[in-house]
């Protein structure tokens, strides 16, 4: 008689890879509902046996020498920017967004680029097909014979050719699709990603190889996958944006080789991703021809660069028993604050208007600075006012009315100087510390003060 092996499973959430012996409708770690997969557990183990070298022994802080091609640029500047300077030998990127938003448009034409400085690239084609990868690059201008595309699925095989080739630069695209025969559970499942992470990690390191993987994201906007997947690679990037729209930006979540504040913004064309180097310009090539109530610019800050949007509120009387609170580019909760603060401060009856604020450009502003602007955006259309088109706006409003202080005031500054902006209201516990020519800086305590002096009378 034959004895035969017992067959093991365990349940694992796909969204944080808690495991447990038996199904749970709810996940008791991260709360989700109906996240649990079942997933097999081998009977048998495999042994592997792994020669261990020890060819880097443990050396003095003081001894260590820095490669000076640390770093390698690849010519697209606002890439660059956000990771740091360039791609970091040895390091492992994870770029994350949502589909169709430009993951692999833009590292296709990151691989060109480093093709063209004679680097050798490896791009792991793991959903498309090597046809459909070359019609892409002819689509982009992507030409060299540097740049090898493996449509290629199995990790295994995926490394035995890393082995072989010894590139540059390894794109896995994308690790969701990536498995390996060691884990019995099927591609993309928490498992299979955490291992898989885990030897392109090891291989990363252990060659001085730079690897970069596309990470899909789930409808709620994190990452898929386990969270540990964050915490193994170097540096995450997500793109960001509407994909019907032209602007992406792209934003660094985590880097640990530079700063985790910058971000690159990038038009999606017919040729693929185009640098916007002069991003404030775009947004506002359209402000002088909508002088219109209900429309103000502000001075937002993306990482550690300056953006002057256009923020445009419509206020209407509503038909319906609710009035409507629809906000586009900002936090709705955020214009539901300001908005119980103009009833209040001011004595703005709104209890029977609708309300609609979007940001012009695509883009989305979550940061606090914004709020005088849209305040004053909704005051001037329920006014029927305009707002002074020669003055940009930057301020936190509190709940009792105050204009509250703002970080990286003079770089707000520089910027609404260079587009040519007269004026700047700013709030009055920010000190200016630099003296400015060309633009007249107005200082506000509370609200109703800003829009005594930025508010334009029909006569005026």
């Amino acid at each position: 008689m034959v004895n035969m092996a017992k067959i093991k499973s365990k349940y694992v959430c796909q969204n944080c890879g808690y495991e447990t012996a038996g199904y749970l409708g709810k996940c008791p770690e991260c709360g989700g509902w109906g996240t649990f997969v079942e997933e097999t557990i081998s009977a048998e183990k495999k042994e592997f046996v792994t020669e261990v070298v020890d060819s880097v022994p443990p050396k003095k802080l003081s001894e260590i020498e820095m490669n000076s091609e640390i770093r390698i640029t690849t010519n697209i500047s606002e890439f660059d920017r956000v990771l740091g300077g360039g791609i970091v030998q040895g390091s492992l990127i994870l770029l994350a967004g949502d589909p169709g938003i430009g993951k692999s448009t833009i590292l296709l034409q990151t691989s060109g680029e480093l093709c063209k400085q004679s680097k050798k690239v490896l791009y792991i084609s793991a959903e498309e097909s090597a046809t459909q990868v070359k019609l892409r690059a002819e689509r982009l201008g992507v030409k060299s014979d540097n740049l090898y595309i493996y449509p290629q699925t199995n990790l295994e095989l995926i490394k035995k050719h890393i082995d072989i080739l010894q590139p540059d630069l390894v794109i896995v695209d994308s690790i969701q699709a990536i498995y390996t025969s060691l884990i019995q559970s099927s591609a993309g499942s928490v498992s299979q990603i955490r291992e898989c992470c885990n030897v392109l990690m090891q291989i990363s390191k252990s060659k001085n190889l730079s690897i970069i993987v596309i990470g899909h994201v789930t409808k709620e906007g994190n990452i898929a996958g386990p969270k540990v997947l964050e915490h193994m690679v170097d540096t995450v990037i997500q793109f960001e944006g509407d994909k019907y729209k032209s602007y992406r930006i792209l934003r660094s979540i985590k880097n640990r080789f530079g700063n985790t504040s910058e971000v690159g913004i990038f038009e999606m064309g017919a040729n693929g991703l185009k640098e916007v180097i002069n991003p404030s310009e775009l947004f506002l090539k359209e402000y002088n021809r909508t002088q219109t109530p209900g429309s103000t610019i502000i001075v937002t800050n993306e990482g550690t660069r300056p953006l002057l949007v256009e923020v445009q509120a419509l206020v209407g009387t509503t038909p319906y028993p609710a009035p409507r609170r629809i906000a586009n580019g900002v936090d709705t909760g955020r214009v539901l604050q300001i908005l119980a603060v103009l009833e209040k401060r001011i004595g703005l009856n709104l209890s029977k208007q609708d309300v609609y604020v979007n940001v012009i450009g695509g883009i989305d502003v979550n940061e606090p600075a914004a709020d005088l602007g849209i305040a004053l955006a909704i005051v001037t259309c329920v006014r029927d006012v305009i707002f002074d088109m020669q003055t940009a706006i930057v301020g936190e409003l509190g709940l009792s009315g105050e204009i509250r202080a703002v970080n990286h005031i003079e770089k707000r500054i520089n910027e609404a100087k260079k587009l040519g902006f007269k004026r700047i209201i700013i709030p009055e516990a920010n000190e200016v510390q630099e003296s400015f020519d060309d633009i007249e800086i107005v200082k506000v305590q509370r609200i109703i003060e800003a829009i005594t002096k930025g508010v334009k009378t029909p006569h005026q």
